[in-house]
């Protein structure tokens, strides 16, 4: 909000307001004062007002319907990309990064020393199930990669980028994540033993197809002698990316084995994970004061508050919000129309009432003119949905620009609503006396 957007609101306001009051006066200063008191001038008047406000509402109905089904679709987008297979249970885990000081722990053995220190202590924190450690959080985004080669085959550089991800032993039991094949990472897995790593299964697809990947070796692009690892398990994708992206091929390595001074602490807990994360930072400093650690905060706090959650979510709000709006505006203006048009019609109501028509051919009379107005501008904003719909496709998740079940949503809920906005205007016409209604002219 500044000062640029607060003044384009008031000039839109303020023109608004002075349209809407000129044309009504411009319009009776066109006429004659002696024909607007005949009666047959009267009947004009009504007539080119009842047109005038047909056309608002059949407009105030199409921009509603434009606007529900962008609401819609940002709505069904906004749950599809909460409801997004993640590989792993995101509800009750606890996160913490943590860096430990170089200067004081500067070997792999003191490294990997300090960092199952932490993961013992934490995991003794009542209330925790169990603790592991990565380089980086799943679910934030796809890069920190490697280029491998798969031992024996031929080397594609265009096609060899995969995540490269370091992960402590429990790291796929605390995400609950899958394993499809082989085994996890265990203790032992660490500097004094042969390299060893788990890939995800979209690598599996991708490297050896219709094959079973474990003993398989893999390096870099140059096969050296230190980069060779033996693959020793296959897990389920688990999403390392953001919501909306796509899954990439995926190298696990024992931490045990390429530890670093700077990593995420993952816990599990069986209560409030929020409650615990103060204790988990304290359990922490009580190793070792020198010990960082920040962002603390839950595996489900950082998926809602992650920057596509937060752009679907807004949108879907803020388009909502303007859509529920011009429902109202739309219903309000046809009740208005409406109830003007039964005004004008007492007359004609009167005269058919007293010529034997039942309550029923009333109803069946107003709402059909509602019924009219109510279909051109389904029908209009239907035509304006396909365009507007394109605006938003950027925005959109696993949904489609032209979503039936949203525009048949969106078309039932207009109409369910035009019906309310027409029944009582109906039912005071069907209401009308005949000998009042004909004294009335």
């Amino acid at each position: 909000m500044d000062a640029h957007g607060i003044a384009f609101a008031i000039f839109v306001s303020v023109l608004a307001a002075i349209l809407f009051s000129v044309v009504p006066m411009v319009r009776l200063r066109l006429r004659r004062l002696q024909e607007n008191l005949t009666e047959g001038s009267r009947g004009s008047v009504g007539i080119v007002s009842r047109r005038f406000g047909s056309n608002i509402v059949v407009l105030e109905l199409a921009v509603a319907m434009m606007l529900l089904v962008g609401a819609g679709l940002l709505g069904k987008s906004l749950y599809r990309l909460f409801h997004v297979d993640l590989g792993f249970q995101p509800n009750h885990l606890a996160t913490l990064e943590i860096a430990v000081p170089k200067a004081m722990y500067k070997t792999p053995d003191e490294l990997s020393a300090i960092l199952r220190r932490i993961v013992t202590a934490t995991s003794s924190v009542p209330g925790v199930q169990s603790t592991a450690s990565a380089m980086q959080l799943p679910v934030t985004f796809n890069g920190n990669t490697d280029n491998i080669r798969v031992v024996g085959r031929s080397y594609n550089a265009k096609q060899s980028e995969v995540n490269q991800r370091d992960v402590s032993t429990t790291y796929f039991k605390t995400l609950q994540a899958k394993l499809l094949r082989g085994r996890y990472f265990n203790e032992t897995d660490d500097t004094s033993r042969p390299g060893v790593v788990i890939i995800n299964q979209t690598l599996a697809k991708k490297y050896f197809p219709g094959e079973d990947p474990i003993g398989k070796k893999i390096g870099d692009a140059d096969l050296t002698a230190e980069s060779i690892k033996e693959i020793v398990g296959v897990v389920e994708d688990i999403k390392e990316g953001s919501l909306e992206s796509d899954v990439w091929p995926a190298v696990y390595y024992p931490q045990n084995q390429n530890p670093d001074s700077y990593f995420s602490l993952i816990v599990r807990t069986s209560q409030s994970e929020q409650s615990l994360l103060p204790t988990l930072s304290s359990s922490v400093h009580q190793i070792d004061p020198n010990i960082a650690t920040r962002a603390g905060a839950t595996m489900s706090d950082r998926i809602n508050d992650s920057p596509p959650a937060y752009l679907h979510r807004s949108s879907a709000v803020l388009v909502g919000v303007f859509a529920a709006i011009a429902l109202l505006l739309g219903v309000v203006g046809l009740y208005g129309v409406i109830s003007y048009s039964v005004s004008q019609r007492t007359r004609e109501i009167a005269v058919r009432m007293a010529l034997g028509a039942q309550r029923g051919a009333v109803y069946r009379l107003i709402l059909r003119e509602a019924a009219l107005l109510t279909g051109v501008g389904i029908i209009t904003g239907l035509l304006g949905s396909m365009a507007s719909a394109t605006l938003v496709r950027t925005l959109l998740f696993g949904t489609q620009t032209w979503d039936v079940a949203t525009l048949l949503s969106v078309t039932a809920m207009l109409l369910f609503s035009a019906f309310l906005g027409s029944y009582v205007p109906a039912r005071r016409a069907a209401a009308v006396n005949p000998i009042e209604g004909l004294r009335s002219e």
